[in-house]
């Protein structure tokens, strides 16, 4: 066998050895593009820029401003070889690396030229994806599944909620009717409730006076009597100076001068004169040397209701009791209209699917902190070590893409960070067969980042390719 058939055989069997090589098209260049490399014609370069001999495409020398001229070699900086990895996926690669000694191809094509001991993996990383996106698959068809019974449950709840607020609402209308009768009612029973209790109060206060000033004159009569010592039914000034706590300039005795202005100066005056001018003066300094007397408890309670007043007090308590009731019921009506009205105008998504979510709280338990999520409430953290919850943040929208709104949830308005802004949750939602927080993480000074799985965010799986073989995808 002559050495150039010897050469022709081995170039054969490396042929058909390895898959790999292509021999329709120009090294590094994809299929799509291949109509641009037609050997037969001259290349333009694909800005346009230039047009060279078809033998200066990948001649090793960079003619082209954007490097298209050279896509199977290393000359131009920018240049991009594409890898067809049949039976895994195609993919470009910068031109520096071609023959650079490392396969960054799985199908060994980007080092043709650079002895290195490249082997072709690109069928076992198909073949390991493929297993990965099936399992993917399986995931995403066991939560549309569930999806989709909450899809039902959703439909099904909201009409049952709009039946309830129906319900509530013609409720309401009759509640709020036996709320404004008893109102009237009470007011009604009331006013001679109140004009019988004020009577009696009267009553007890005019008698209470009746009973202060008899007490203030028995005592002023007896003042009296200690103090007329010669007992002729008159009080002289000599009578008084042996008290000295009526002393009114502070020089601790009483002085003929201060006794007479306290006669209103008179030299003696008798007992109803006395009654009415002089003990108003001296009855709180006054102390008498005879044993201490009773005092008259000015504090004193207030005597029961006859059986009448009494009677009209327990009649309007029955209709207070009424009304309160009524009140109280029609608070709790109100109340349910405003959760369900509010429930009812929640995106629960396109078709309600993540309606299930509402009302629940799901935890992450890390090293440090306890997360909580409450879907379409809040977002909190709290230490393990012990201490305050803190918020991070406020139920406000959907903020994924306009072309997949429902992907994210954003929480605002938290607790403010110390000389910051208020702190904030972006919720990222994935599919998943289990409802669950996975993973949380704070990109940027108080805002923070969530994982939650759910099968809500499913969508119906791509079908897998079942042949290994592709020249493109």
């Amino acid at each position: 066998m002559t050495m150039r058939a010897l050469v022709l055989v081995v170039g054969l069997l490396a042929v058909l050895g390895c898959r790999a090589v292509e021999v329709k098209r120009p090294r590094g260049v994809s299929l799509s593009n291949r109509v641009f490399y037609d050997e037969t014609k001259p290349f333009t370069c694909l800005d346009g820029s230039k047009t060279i001999l078809s033998d200066r495409v990948n001649d090793d020398y960079c003619d082209c401003v954007d490097g298209s001229d050279e896509p199977g070699t290393s000359a131009c900086s920018n240049g991009r070889f594409h890898c067809t990895n049949a039976g895994y996926r195609p993919t470009y690669i910068p031109s520096s690396r071609v023959n650079d000694g490392i396969c960054d191809c799985c199908d060994t094509t980007d080092e043709y030229n650079s002895g290195a001991n490249c082997q072709n993996t690109c069928r076992e990383m198909g073949r390991k994806e493929r297993e990965e996106l099936e399992k993917k698959a399986e995931m995403a068809r066991e939560g549309m599944l569930l999806k989709q019974k909450y899809i039902e449950d959703s439909r099904k709840g909201r009409e049952e909620k709009q039946m309830r607020l129906q319900e509530m609402v013609e409720k309401r209308q009759s509640a709020q009717s036996e709320v404004d009768s008893l109102l009237a009612k009470k007011e009604e029973v009331e006013q001679p409730e109140k004009e019988a209790k004020d009577a009696h109060k009267k009553e007890w206060e005019e008698r209470r006076e009746a009973e202060k000033a008899a007490f203030e004159k028995k005592k002023s009569l007896e003042a009296f009597t200690e103090l007329d010592e010669d007992s002729d039914g008159t009080l002289s000034a000599q009578e008084l100076l042996s008290h000295s706590e009526l002393d009114s300039d502070g020089d601790g005795s009483l002085s003929d001068q201060e006794a007479q202005d306290l006669l209103s100066g008179s030299q003696s005056v008798d007992v109803s004169t006395f009654q009415d001018s002089v003990w108003p003066q001296i009855k709180e300094k006054y102390k008498s040397k005879g044993p201490p007397g009773k005092s008259q408890g000015e504090e004193s309670e207030m005597p029961p209701y006859d059986d009448a007043t009494q009677q009209l007090i327990d009649a309007a308590e029955a209709v207070r009791n009424e009304y309160e009731s009524a009140s109280k019921s029609l608070r709790e009506i109100e109340d349910t209209i405003r959760n369900l009205e509010k429930e009812i105008s929640l995106d629960f998504g396109s078709q309600g699917e993540f309606s299930y979510l509402y009302g629940q709280c799901y935890e992450l338990s890390t090293p440090e902190y306890i997360y909580r999520l409450c879907p379409f409430n809040r977002v909190t953290q709290k230490p393990k070590a012990g201490g305050s919850e803190t918020n991070l943040g406020i139920w406000n929208t959907w903020a994924g893409p306009e072309n997949d709104k429902f992907s994210a949830m954003k929480y605002d308005q938290g607790t403010g960070c110390w000389q910051g802004p208020n702190r904030s949750t972006l919720v990222k939602l994935l599919c998943g067969k289990e409802t669950v927080v996975t993973s949380t993480s704070e990109p940027s000074r108080c805002e923070y980042l969530m994982e939650f799985y759910t099968p809500a965010a499913c969508q119906q799986p791509a079908e897998i390719p079942q042949s290994e073989e592709h020249d493109e995808l």
